[in-house]
């Protein structure tokens, strides 16, 4: 009982920088056997309530203890769609880990790096089966990211025939364009995607729903039922003198330069700019992942933020990356004009900040004491957070909108349009990958209690 928590490895800072390969290693089967030996089995199960997609924590860590990890892996894939990808992006520290009994005594299980392990074993000792042809009712899936994914495994496991259109021609959503190769190779992503076309899923690319055809034309061609997990990928602004200068990219655009066209390669025919000296604007998950991007191009990075380190809200674990990858952290710090000569980025000129009373996000809220500070840049990166974007809103008659542009929807994801249902970050906003998971297992739920009854 009083064994200490099993870490994983981790690249060295000094070699990390100079790649973009996957910066955490996983676990040996003896040390996963040897981490879920340290869970309790608690009757209550807190960490499995701390799930969104209600994975059965305590039983598949059983497993991992007995050195079943075949079955450990087909108990997390009952709930879970895709395991490799939670397993290295989904925040446990605030979910099932953060709930874990163990916290009590010294630290919580790694049921992520568990969950990781049991996918990694499973790829690497099984090969995926042929696709299966279904017959079954037809669902669309408007959007391949993590809710949209989500909710076509589920559906898949109750015998809909679900085809998941998708506006890029990677499937994959922000998996493939938003996170990168060090936190998320690409190749598990496609071995997730390849499971679920075992499964009998579908996907058709270079569909943007809303141009290329409506989902009314969706229902025409035979859907029963449409889900939309597209996201939220229309990225937010300062709002600033100068934005528009050469040198200010979208943390979306940078990301998707160097994730989807690996932009970072010689001879890369979307390349990226190299800036000197680059300044990320933001302190969440895609902030550290701009700036950690950005380093490895070889860049002196600062990251901007209007509160203090405490208020950060990406998570810990990649903090501490960036850190250790030499990556400077300016607080208290907001945006206030993009310095520029002959239209190109030179510096940003920021308002120092003060925290006063909480907002309606439970934070101080950042209040400018009159004094400027100017750091000297070539780029900078604003990473501000997203909005959904507004095709669809444009485009489709009967569904209703909220005042970000962001989906209405009840908790089981129905819209006011009869048999289209949505979830992720088109009805919350940007969120994280698990969340967006969570609603569209739900939101299937819904959709199969929605057929049954037609």
């Amino acid at each position: 009982m009083t064994q200490s928590r099993h870490t994983m490895s981790v690249q060295e800072p000094s070699e990390r920088i100079k790649n973009f390969q996957e910066v955490v290693g996983g676990y040996q089967e003896n040390e996963a056997i040897s981490e879920a030996q340290r869970c309790l089995h608690c009757k209550a199960r807190p960490c499995t309530s701390g799930c969104p997609v209600g994975v059965n924590i305590p039983d598949f860590v059983k497993k991992v203890a007995e050195g079943d990890f075949e079955e450990a892996y087909r108990i997390v894939r009952e709930t879970n769609a895709l395991p490799a990808v939670c397993g290295r992006v989904c925040p446990q520290e605030r979910q099932c880990e953060g709930r874990c009994v163990r916290n009590k005594m010294d630290e919580a299980v790694s049921i992520g790096g568990l969950e990781r392990f049991v996918a990694d074993y499973h790829m690497a000792h099984s090969a995926v089966p042929a696709p299966r042809s279904v017959d079954g009712r037809r669902v669309a899936v408007v959007g391949s990211g993590p809710a949209g994914l989500s909710c076509a495994g589920e559906l898949s496991r109750l015998g809909y025939r679900v085809t998941v259109f998708e506006a890029l021609h990677l499937a994959g959503g922000v998996l493939v364009y938003g996170i990168p190769q060090f936190r998320l190779p690409k190749e598990i992503v496609r071995r997730e995607l390849e499971e679920l076309r075992s499964q009998g899923v579908e996907f058709v690319l270079n569909a943007v729903i809303g141009r290329t055809e409506t989902i009314e034309e969706l229902f025409e061609e035979g859907y029963e039922a449409v889900f939309l997990g597209t996201g939220a990928g229309l990225p937010n602004f300062m709002h600033v003198p100068g934005e528009n200068a050469r040198g200010v990219f979208s943390a979306n655009e940078y990301l998707t330069r160097i994730n989807l066209m690996k932009a970072y390669t010689e001879n890369a025919e979307t390349p990226i700019f190299f800036g000197k000296r680059v300044i990320v604007v933001g302190g969440g998950n895609v902030a550290m992942d701009a700036a950690r991007c950005a380093r490895r191009l070889g860049s002196e990075v600062t990251v901007v933020y209007r509160r203090t380190e405490e208020e950060l809200p990406a998570r810990r674990e990649e903090i501490v990356h960036a850190k250790e990858e030499g990556i400077a952290f300016r607080f208290l710090l907001g945006p206030k004009e993009v310095l520029t000569e002959n239209d190109e980025v030179r510096g940003l000129l920021c308002a120092e900040m003060r925290l006063g009373e909480q907002d309606a996000s439970g934070r101080r809220r950042p209040i400018p004491t009159g004094n400027l500070v100017t750091i000297e840049a070539d780029c900078i990166i604003p990473a501000l957070g997203t909005s959904p974007n507004p095709l669809l809103a444009r485009t489709t008659k009967g569904l209703v909108f909220q005042q970000h542009g962001e989906i209405q929807a009840d908790e089981d994801g129905r819209t006011a349009l009869e048999g289209v249902f949505a979830g992720g970050d088109a009805v919350t906003g940007a969120a994280t990958v698990i969340l967006a998971m969570g609603a569209g297992r739900k939101a299937a739920r819904a959709i199969h209690s929605f057929l049954k009854q037609k």
